[in-house]
Order: C-alpha cells, then sequence, then structure tokens
C-alpha cells in the first residue's frame, strides 16, 4: 500500500498545481444548494403511468408546519409494497408511508430513537432498534401498529438482523462492542457476543448460518504501517466469531452492509483514507476516498474494494446499500454528496474476474488502460466507468435506502425527505415524495448538517465527517495536517467541548476551536465558504453533550471506577494536576515524554480533557497506544505521564475503569 500510495503522488504532483489554482476560483462561486421538491407522486404513477406523470403535482392542503424534525434513518418497506416504514431518529418514531396516497398515514411513538428496523417475511410484525445508553428493542404489529414486546439490550442497539423463520433476532450494540442474540419467541436474551469495536452493520446469508458484522472503526495502533477496520463472521450454530476479514489499508466509518439475493457476496460500504500521505491536496482522492468492498461468501475473504469517485468527483461518505431481488442491481446511497449510484452487479463481477491475480511483469505498462491487475482496483477512479450511474438526489443526507420491486426508496437524514427512482423507466432520475409540511432547520441543526455535507468541499471528495464520523468523533487514524508542518502525523481528535478547552490541535496550535473551524474549511476542504457557514459548524460543535459510558452501572460509577477516582485524586499519583476534575483538563501544554520520531518542534503536547475517553482509542497524540491502560503503563516508562509505576495491577485497573466512566 506504501508503494501504491508513492505511485499515486507521482501521479498527482503534476496537477496539483492547476487544480489548486482552479479551487480557489471555484471557491468564489457560491453556490445554493437544490431545493427539495415538495411533488407529491402516487407510485401507482411511477410503476404504471397512471393517474399522474413522473413530474407532476399533486395539490393538497398541507398540515400545520411541525415542531420538530423526523431524522430519517432506516427504512423497511412491506412485501407487497403498499407500505414503507420510516425509522425517525429525531422525532422518536416511525412513519408510516402509504405510496398510493403520497402521504403519511399514520405514525408510532416509539420509547427511544429509532435507530433501525427490519420487517418479518410475512410483513406482519415490524423489529425496531431504540438507541439509548440502555436501549430497547420493540416487536410493533404491523398492520395496528400496536407495540407487541419490548426488551433492553445493550449500548446504542443499532441495524437489527432478523433470522429467515423469525425465530432469532441479532442486534448490534456499538458502544458495548457486542451483539445481543435474542429468542424471539421466549423474548429472552441468549447472549451478547463480544465482537471487535463497533459493530456498525450486519446481515444475515439466506440459509441462517452465518451473520457478518461491519465494524465502523479499526480496533488497533494508528501508527502502524497498516490500519483498517474489519468485518467478522459470525458462525450462528456455535455463536462464535470464526473469522475476521480486515479491509484494505486505510478502511475506516464503515456504515452499510448487505447480502447479496443468492447469498454469494456481501458488500460493505466505507471510506478508504490515504493516511500515509500529508494532506496537501484533495484532488483524485489524495487524502481520501469513497468505496465499497465485495466479500466472497463461498471462500469467505476480500474479492477487492471499488471506488465509487470519479476521477474528479468525489462520492463522499457512502452510506446505505442494497439489491434489486434479482440480484442484478446494487444501489448505494452517498450521504455527503447526496447522490445514488445505480450499479450493473452482473458486469461488475464480469470486469473483476477478468482481472489476473497477479500483476503482469512482462509487458510493458499500459496507461491507456485502467487496473492491469486485482490490486490496481482500491486506487482506480476509473474503474466504475460503465458499470454505473451517479443520479443526483433532491434531499440531503441519504441515510436510509430501501427497495421495493424496481423501486428504490431513499430518505433523507437532514432534510427529512423521501425520494424514489424506479429502475424501470430510464433515463433513471429521482421523485421527490412529500412527507409534509417540514420543522425549520435551526442554526445548530444546519451546523450539523454542514459538518456532514460534502458539497461544500472541493470536488465533493469529504466532509468533515470523513475523519470525525457524523457526531464529531474521531475515525482512529493519524492524519498529517498542514498546520504544523508536514512529516509529523498527529491522530484524529474529538471535537466534543472543543470550544470549551482551548488552545486546538495536540500541539495547541490554534488559539481557539473558532480559529480551527474556518482553519479546517480553508485547508482540509479547501474551499471558501461563508461566515456563517462557520458560525453554523461552532453551534452545532457546542451543542454536543457527551455520551454515558458503557461502563456506568445504573448510570454511575462501578466499585472499581470509585476506588480508580480515589486513586485519580491521589497527589502522589498526579493525574489531577494536569486533568482536574471538570472539564479534566488544565488547558496548557506538558512535556509527557510521548515525542516520537515524527514529532519535529516540540516535546510539548496539549492536555486533552478525558471526558469520553471511552470512544477516542487509540491513545496519545501519534495514536500509539490502544488502550487506556497501555497509557498508564508501557507508554508511560518515566512516569512523566502520573506516577503510575507504583500502582500495584489492581489497582491499575481500578484507575482504568474510572478513566473508561468518564
Amino acid at each position: 500500500m506504501v508503494v501504491s500510495c508513492r505511485n499515486r503522488a507521482k501521479r498527482c504532483c503534476l496537477t496539483h498545481l492547476s487544480h489548486y489554482c482552479f479551487a480557489m476560483i471555484r471557491a468564489f462561486l457560491i453556490i445554493k444548494p437544490t431545493s427539495v421538491l415538495n411533488a407529491v407522486v402516487p407510485l401507482w404513477a411511477l410503476g404504471c403511468g397512471l393517474a399522474v406523470g413522473l413530474g407532476s403535482r399533486v395539490q393538497a392542503a398541507q398540515p400545520p408546519v411541525p415542531s420538530q424534525r423526523l431524522g430519517p434513518v432506516a427504512l423497511a418497506v412491506a412485501p407487497d409494497g403498499t407500505k414503507l416504514y420510516i425509522a425517525g431518529s429525531t422525532a422518536q418514531s416511525i412513519a408510516i408511508f402509504d405510496p398510493v396516497r403520497g402521504s403519511i398515514v399514520q405514525t408510532l411513538a416509539t420509547p427511544g430513537a429509532p435507530s433501525g428496523l427490519t420487517l418479518d417475511r410475512q410483513g406482519k410484525v415490524l423489529v425496531v432498534t431504540c438507541a439509548a445508553p440502555s436501549s430497547r428493542v420493540c416487536w410493533i404489529d404491523a398492520v395496528s401498529g400496536k407495540t407487541l414486546q419490548s426488551m433492553p439490550v445493550g449500548h446504542t442497539a443499532m441495524s437489527p438482523v432478523l433470522s429467515r423463520d423469525g425465530k432469532t433476532l441479532y442486534v448490534c450494540n456499538r458502544f458495548e462492542n457486542t451483539i445481543s442474540v435474542i429468542d424471539v419467541a421466549s423474548q429472552r436474551e441468549r447472549m451478547r457476543l463480544p465482537v471487535s469495536r463497533e459493530p456498525f452493520a450486519a446481515d444475515l446469508t439466506p440459509d441462517g448460518k452465518t451473520l457478518l458484522v461491519a465494524h465502523h472503526l479499526h480496533a488497533g495502533r494508528a501508527d502502524a504501517d497498516v490500519v483498517a477496520a474489519t468485518v467478522s463472521i459470525i458462525d450462528t450454530d456455535a455463536l462464535k466469531v470464526v473469522k475476521t476479514l480486515a479491509l484494505p489499508n486505510g478502511s475506516g466509518l464503515l456504515r452499510g452492509m448487505r447480502i447479496s439475493p443468492d447469498g454469494k457476496y456481501a458488500c460493505v460500504t466505507h471510506v478508504l483514507g490515504r493516511f500515509h500521505l500529508p494532506t496537501t491536496q484533495l484532488d483524485r482522492g489524495w487524502m481520501n476516498s469513497n468505496a465499497l468492498s465485495i466479500i466472497d461468501l463461498s471462500e469467505m475473504k476480500l474479492l477487492n474494494t471499488v471506488l465509487l469517485d470519479n476521477v474528479d468527483s468525489g462520492a463522499a461518505n457512502p452510506w446505505a446499500l442494497g439489491w434489486t431481488g434479482d440480484g442484478k442491481t446494487l444501489a448505494v446511497t452517498h450521504a455527503g454528496t447526496h447522490e445514488l449510484s445505480v450499479i450493473d452487479w452482473p458486469a461488475l463481477l464480469d470486469k473483476l474476474g477478468k482481472l489476473p491475480a497477479t500483476e503482469p511483469t512482462t509487458a510493458a505498462t499500459d496507461y491507456s488502460v485502467s487496473s492491469r491487475w486485482v490490486g490496481d482496483v482500491p486506487n482506480d477512479l476509473a474503474f466504475m466507468v460503465g458499470l454505473r450511474q451517479r443520479i443526483k438526489l433532491h434531499g440531503k443526507g441519504p441515510r436510509a435506502l430501501a427497495l421495493s420491486g424496481n423501486r428504490v426508496f431513499v430518505a433523507h437524514y437532514f432534510s427529512d425527505s423521501l425520494e424514489v427512482v424506479n429502475l424501470a423507466q430510464p433515463p433513471l432520475k429521482a421523485v421527490a415524495l412529500s412527507l409534509g409540511a417540514k420543522a425549520a432547520m435551526s442554526v445548530t441543526q444546519r451546523g450539523e448538517m454542514l459538518f456532514n455535507d460534502a458539497s461544500i468541499c472541493f470536488q465533493g471528495w469529504q466532509s468533515c465527517a470523513s475523519c470525525h464520523s457524523e457526531d464529531a468523533r474521531v475515525d482512529g487514524m493519524n492524519w498529517d495536517l498542514l498546520n504544523d508542518g508536514i512529516g509529523n502525523p498527529k491522530n484524529v481528535k474529538s471535537l466534543l467541548l472543543v470550544h470549551r478547552t482551548p488552545p486546538v490541535m495536540s500541539l495547541g496550535v490554534r488559539d481557539t476551536a473558532e480559529t480551527a473551524v474556518r482553519a479546517g474549511i480553508r485547508s482540509i476542504l479547501f474551499t471558501v465558504q461563508p461566515e456563517e457557514t462557520a458560525v453554523a459548524i461552532d453551534e452545532w460543535l457546542k451543542s454536543l453533550k457527551p455520551m454515558p459510558s458503557p461502563r456506568l452501572v445504573n448510570g454511575k460509577l462501578s466499585a472499581a471506577a470509585k476506588r480508580g477516582q480515589k486513586l485519580f485524586n491521589d497527589s502522589k499519583v498526579g493525574c489531577a494536576r494536569c486533568h482536574p476534575p471538570g472539564l479534566f483538563t488544565d488547558l496548557k501544554n506538558h512535556d509527557v515524554g510521548t515525542r516520537g520520531k515524527f514529532d519535529q518542534a516540540t516535546d510539548l503536547f496539549d492536555t486533552p480533557t478525558l471526558i469520553e475517553l471511552w470512544r477516542t482509542a487509540p491513545y496519545l497524540h501519534d495514536g500509539s497506544a490502544v488502550t487506556v491502560r497501555d497509557v498508564l503503563t508501557t507508554a508511560n516508562p518515566t512516569n512523566q505521564h502520573g506516577d503510575t509505576l507504583s500502582l500495584t495491577p489492581p489497582q491499575i485497573e481500578d484507575l482504568v475503569d474510572y478513566l473508561l466512566s468518564l
């Protein structure tokens, strides 16, 4: 991978200057986002050409403007296509949309923010995960809307997967790093299966024997040559992880996972970070590209990874995906560029199958073709030419997708809107379906949208969320940003409390978060934006609240954590000297003995807040410590990072428990 990155650097350096000049000119063109359409289009009209044409509007009395956004994050469609279930995370409800009427016909309140949903094969029972530190999963009668059962699961439950016989339910507990295995008949949790970091999406093979789980972030060091998130393969009979597949180097922020209808392949959407390169440009995916990884389920191995970007147009933050029933078309949403990719699946497999397994060595390199062998594909921005269509959507933040026959439904998190693409009616285009009146977006809500919006980035390669995830935390990678020189990569920091804990960055080179936000727009997104863009992002970041740790017991410190708290505040141990309770930072730079071979200018590093420490691994400015225990032991050989060498192993464990409870 390092060699391929160097080759890419040679190919791109000649175009850097011209593209940079173009970016500066382009920055003065302020393009207003496309307005969300309010057309109401009955689905019969889409499928049969009856009643109303694709571009027409049905005039209807609009209800009063609602006071709360819906925030769609998941979709499920009834087997007969007559109902669409929309999980509204912000509204904490399920909206039932009738495609024939072209409107929401019923709204079901949920006991928390719905994070995922699925229907049984008969379409009679809707299963909904409601994410919280103590999540719940609910069974809802899909006809009457009555809640049939409800039971607790783990921390931030999501991506429910129901076995084909309806007897077993699997739920990802994202921040507990477990999978709940639930016996549906008895409403009993059989076990919580430990898996790798942040299980985010899952799917089950048609025979029910194998569960695949996509992990949002990697679980290792960030200063290694290879850093990549993984997919866990679980034997559902033995209920154990039988294999772990690492995706290509730089893979992270895995968000979508689906298995093909024939059970032969699984696809995962993710960002592919080129973290070995300094962030001098964005052209041709220099910093981040956006990918689809394909797993061959017959051999349980990674088949290949294809890029969803074009040479001069990024397709940022790929999210949801799904196949048509015949397995011939794969659809992928791009939550950052607000697009839908429609992929010819047989053609993609055919092209991959024709590539040699090893790099040709006898023939001269032919630069007129794209990939010459399978190893070229993850760096080939032209590989998907002719294999897919990119469809511009009208809404903002397409995080949810569902297919029914030839229709692809897409729901937008930020614009509270719904669209449909009819695959049987070329040329393909998205048609808006009305979800009724929309709540006005506040400045804070607009800031969240802009943070996740790659349309404010040069060529749409990335958004702020491409390195900080959708909630402004971390991607676990080291990046060589230009604000402190080239050649000294630093680990991505969480932006929680960043406006209250100046200075900013690992070396404190930005005096305030406001300065850092504006510098990031210029030097990471490579555009110039109006001041109100930065102000809105500031307001959203200021609004972020810490999430309770999975280490807490009924919201309180465990007995071990209370012992650790005493050690933390002990003046002999010294943790509280630099991390005083409150913000858990003294807002100063210190030499804690962690300067590495790539650090050029100073031994002093900013003291980070310890709040939500449990979410921000790996640790230290260079991501060299996988665990907090490593920070207190192997990474602190001279006791500069607190007097921890005098602590016994049980005391270390107590201190770890406290730190991971903050």
